[in-house]
């Protein structure tokens, strides 16, 4: 009965994830607010459903009680999470929530799956991310300076990737982070999000020559402080991320050529002065002829992506545990064999939708400080996961980094949070302008309402005025008609009696004279 229930569960995640994939495309067709919640609600519905589904099929074949409880604590952050963001924000973009939940559920499901003790650790590190995140939405709002502090933000970045050279601990042959209280904590992924703060503040008004030279210095000392620690994942990001900026804030094709070249170069030497990436090119190359020697984990996970096929094996119906660092670095590869290729397809189009709605955002920001800085949040988000993804399938060589919200990991989850907080913040801002846009609108058409009712009672009370004017000076016309001809005839009568005077006699007819 158990493996029977295991079977329909794959099938029945796979429809209603394609669902829920489907309506994030489908919702940007329609622009009634109506149809827009319905689908949204719907969304939820459906993650709710594989959430449930999923950790059904975990109890049954692991027969633990606390796995109820730990499933009813993750339905109750999902609920608060959606509730608090709805509620304290009513403007919100719920798509990006959802999304955002859809992500964190599928990354729960697997991490549970591998290790229940990391997902506990992950509930925990996801709800005091949120709790913190609620405050970004009012900060954007409400702080009116944010793109006046480019000095803080470039020293900030420094002085955080700094002290990984100092206080850093090796992790796989690079200087991640550093622990506190035997908390692990990685600077270069809230370093991301200070860098898109820092580049927007700079480029926001000044992209001319020398700026952009300035700009470049202070974003190449990023990348090498990257590089010298050996975190060449974070470094890729952050060099990508200023392209981009870059590129659309001077308009300037001969500034990516230049950052392109300079960057092939760089790959150059990274190859031949770091042996571990030397390794992992091999890897790239061949895995299963390097096997022994480095091509272990690469081979893993493409046996796992194959042996899931489409549908999967099924939850703890595969060996997905086999996989080194299978809940953070190649957690894809985990999925894609216990829930299948498909499943994991929709995973991929779900992280598009989000950075389609980033882009989405940016576009419709009238402020160029904060259109550079959606931009720059969304580059970074989907290049990352690409690098992750790209990596874990063996498109591109493994760059180490985690797959946002879904990997296990306390820093990498709190930067991807913040970013997604800073995000709404943003779509709040764009919701207030076109408010304004709208408001200024209805004043300029009462306005010329008032204007026009006004003019016509003027013109109704002129009216009448003007009849009795015109009365009047035809009155006075008919009085002056009769004057004038009795003095026409007065000076007939002077005429006639100057002509008698001077000797002129009246001309008599010819009847009288005869």
């Amino acid at each position: 009965m158990v493996n029977i229930v295991v079977e329909l569960s794959k099938y029945l995640m796979i429809i209603m994830i394609a669902i829920y994939t489907f309506e994030c495309f489908a919702v940007f067709n329609f622009s009634d607010e109506h149809t827009k919640r319905s689908i949204m609600r719907r969304q939820n519905v459906l993650m709710f459903m594989i959430h449930f589904i999923a950790f059904l099929v975990m109890y049954l074949q692991t027969e633990e009680k606390k796995m109820i409880g730990f499933y009813a604590m993750q339905v109750v952050l999902f609920l608060a999470i959606i509730l608090l963001y709805t509620k304290v924000y009513p403007k919100v973009s719920r798509l990006v929530v959802n999304n955002m939940c859809m992500l964190m559920s599928i990354g729960f499901i697997m991490i549970t799956r591998l290790s229940y003790n990391k997902a506990v650790k992950q509930l925990v590190i996801v709800a005091g991310s949120v709790a913190l995140s609620l405050l970004v939405p009012i900060i954007i709002r409400k702080v009116k300076v944010l793109s006046e502090w480019r000095k803080f933000y470039a020293a900030a970045g420094v002085v955080l990737l700094g002290v990984v050279l100092v206080l850093g601990q090796v992790t796989g042959g690079a200087m991640l982070g550093f622990s506190i209280a035997g908390i692990n904590i990685q600077p270069s992924e809230l370093v991301k999000l200070i860098f898109v703060f820092f580049v927007a503040a700079s480029l926001k008004k000044d992209t001319s020559f020398r700026n952009v030279v300035i700009t470049t210095v202070i974003a190449a000392g990023h990348v090498l402080i990257l590089v010298i620690s050996k975190d060449l994942g974070a470094a890729l990001i952050i060099f990508a991320v200023y392209l981009v900026m870059l590129y659309v804030a001077t308009r300037q094709p001969l500034y990516v050529a230049a950052g392109l070249g300079a960057g092939s170069v760089a790959s150059v030497a990274a190859y031949y002065l770091f042996s571990h990436v030397r390794v992992r090119v091999v890897v790239w190359k061949d895995p299963f002829a390097v096997y022994d020697s480095g091509g272990y984990q690469m081979a893993q996970s493409l046996m796992a992506i194959g042996t899931g096929s489409w549908f999967g094996m099924g939850l703890f119906q595969g060996a997905a545990d086999k996989i080194p660092v299978g809940d953070t670095d190649f957690i894809f590869s985990s999925i894609a064999e216990e829930l299948g290729l498909i499943f994991a397809l929709c995973l991929i189009l779900i992280c598009v939708s989000v950075y389609v709605m980033f882009l989405n955002i940016a576009m419709q920001l009238h402020d160029r400080f904060y259109k550079l800085v959606a931009l720059g949040l969304g580059t970074c988000y989907i290049f990352q996961s690409f690098l992750n993804i790209g990596g874990v399938i063996n498109f591109i060589p493994s760059t180490g980094v985690t797959l946002p919200l879904v990997s296990y990991g306390g820093s990498s989850l709190l930067s991807t949070v913040l970013m997604f907080a800073t995000i709404q913040g943003l779509y709040i801002l764009r919701e207030d302008e076109e408010e304004d846009i709208e408001r200024k609108k209805e004043q300029q058409l009462r306005s010329r309402r008032s204007g026009s009712r006004t003019s016509e009672p003027s013109g109704r009370k002129r009216a009448p005025e003007a009849k009795k004017a015109s009365a009047a000076r035809k009155s006075a016309g008919a009085k002056k008609a009769p004057s004038a001809g009795r003095a026409e005839a007065a000076k007939g009568r002077r005429a006639s009696d100057k002509r008698t005077s001077g000797g002129e006699r009246p001309q008599t007819s010819r009847k009288t004279r005869s």
